[in-house]
């Protein structure tokens, strides 16, 4: 293993927090700066190929649609005549989209997120790799968690105490709080997904619980009702995905389980106070606030869709395309549809719908196929990601998460890790009872065979 692959091993461990640390990383000079180190990624790739005489890739499908997306938001661009004369300017070339600077940044970050889920790919290539990304992912959610209650009562309005977000209520290192509470919801789905699967030692299974139980009290503090539903379908995903039809005792053993962290979690929420995501299931969807009126914003952009059908408004075009046919007053400036299926009709069109349905259908047959792996602490990784996915999928019905760089990369590394645990490696390990189960039936806990990825040799 050469200097190169560890190093590049180790920036995609620490882009997952660096990410999150730095606003979510959503400000230009933050992007940029993410660009740089998926750049180095790539540069250390190739370094890696060149020193080991093999150039590694994935094979997953699912990097495809990504692909796909970048490749279309670049056609999206390509002038075709000119759009004659506006405002007195002649010569501006026409385009599909009707925003071509923001399409053609749109396509820049699918392509970085398509390297980094690529190296990603590559580079959880071991069971120990992929313990450790587990647990990175793990133990940074629950101290993440703990400064973000804290955070939430010592300065509420301004995150570390310095940025003061406008327009937005703040939570953790986020600029608005449902970006928040969708990270909370990956974080904590591969601890759930271990115990429901069995994973996790009985010596440890009261870590297990503290993590995911402040957790859930800080997704509920941040106050979304977005996340408290997707919360909500990630465990009933993981009874579904654990619990045989057959297994009636077992099934009502974890859903009596479940009840109890789920009231484990409102109780927490309650004791320490604040506002949550309870307190807020009494407001109505619609409010004052042009950013939470969702019922408006999803009718204009049906209205964006009709009218920029069949290729689309452009990727990340949305905020021009709204505008005139907005009948609000103008003051604030619309750019999300709160919707990202909504989002991804009017963004990219026809196209944009065949990308996304091909990638849902690809990761629910991944996500279901990994779940039957019988390495359990692989099957527990597995299970917990498929579920963090399927909650993101959820909230985005209300929310606009994954346009957040620091979801994303938590989203695909998520996606990664679901991937290469249908992979058996050479250093697999079962849980302790499981070792003591199979060593007393003389049967060895460890299985070797092709790792599924491509190699192409230098």
């Amino acid at each position: 293993m050469s200097w190169a692959n560890r190093l590049a091993f180790f920036l995609i461990c620490g882009t997952i927090i660096f990410t999150t640390l730095a606003y979510g990383t959503v400000h230009q000079p933050i992007i940029a700066l993410f660009y740089v180190i998926v750049s180095s990624i790539l540069i250390l790739w190739a370094i890696d190929g060149f020193l080991s005489g093999t150039i590694r890739f994935s094979r997953s499908i699912l990097q495809i649609p990504l692909l796909a997306a970048a490749a279309y938001g670049a056609i999206q661009i390509i002038p075709f005549g000119n759009a004659g004369e506006i405002s007195g300017l002649s010569g501006i070339p026409r385009t599909i989209s009707l925003d071509p600077f923001a399409t053609q940044v749109s396509a820049l970050h699918f392509f970085a997120l398509l390297i980094f889920f690529s190296a990603s790919l590559v580079y959880i290539d071991s069971a120990a790799r992929l313990r450790k990304v587990v647990a990175v992912i793990a133990i940074f959610g629950f101290v993440y968690s703990f400064f973000a209650i804290l955070q939430s009562f010592l300065s509420p309005g301004k995150i570390y105490g310095i940025y003061e977000a406008r327009f937005a209520v703040p939570f953790g290192s986020f600029v608005n709080r449902h970006n928040f509470a969708a990270y909370m919801e990956m974080t904590m789905a591969l601890p759930l997904g271990l115990l429901f699967a069995g994973a996790v030692n009985k010596d440890k299974r009261l870590l297990y619980l503290t993590a995911i139980a402040l957790m859930g009290v800080a997704l509920l503090l941040s106050g979304s009702r977005g996340g408290l539903v997707a919360l909500l379908s990630e465990i009933i995903l993981l009874l579904i995905l654990t619990t045989g039809t057959k297994r009636r005792g077992k099934l009502f053993l974890k859903v009596g389980f479940s009840g109890l962290l789920i009231a484990a979690i409102v109780f927490g929420s309650i004791y320490i106070g604040g506002e949550s995501s309870l307190t807020r299931l009494a407001e109505t969807a619609a409010s004052e606030d042009i950013t939470t009126d969702r019922g408006h914003i999803w009718s204009v952009t049906l209205k964006v869709i009709k009218e920029n059908m069949p290729f689309g408004a452009g990727l990340g075009a949305l905020g021009v395309a709204y505008t005139p046919f907005d009948n609000y007053s103008g003051t604030e400036r619309v750019e999300q549809a709160h919707n990202d299926y909504l989002q991804v009709a009017a963004d990219a069109g026809i196209v944009g719908i065949i990308i996304s349905a091909f990638f849902l259908f690809w990761l629910f047959r991944e996500g279901l196929k990994a779940a039957k792996t019988d390495n359990i602490y692989r099957r527990g990784v597995a299970i917990g990601a498929f579920a963090g996915c399927f909650g993101i999928l959820v909230h985005s019905i209300f929310d606009f998460v994954l346009h957040t760089t620091a979801i994303s990369v938590l989203f695909i590394t998520l996606i990664a890790l679901m991937v290469a645990s249908r992979s058996r490696y050479k250093d697999d390990v079962e849980a302790v009872d499981a070792i003591r189960r199979k060593r007393s039936s003389g049967s060895t806990p460890t299985s070797i065979s092709k790792v599924r990825r491509g190699s192409f040799k230098v």
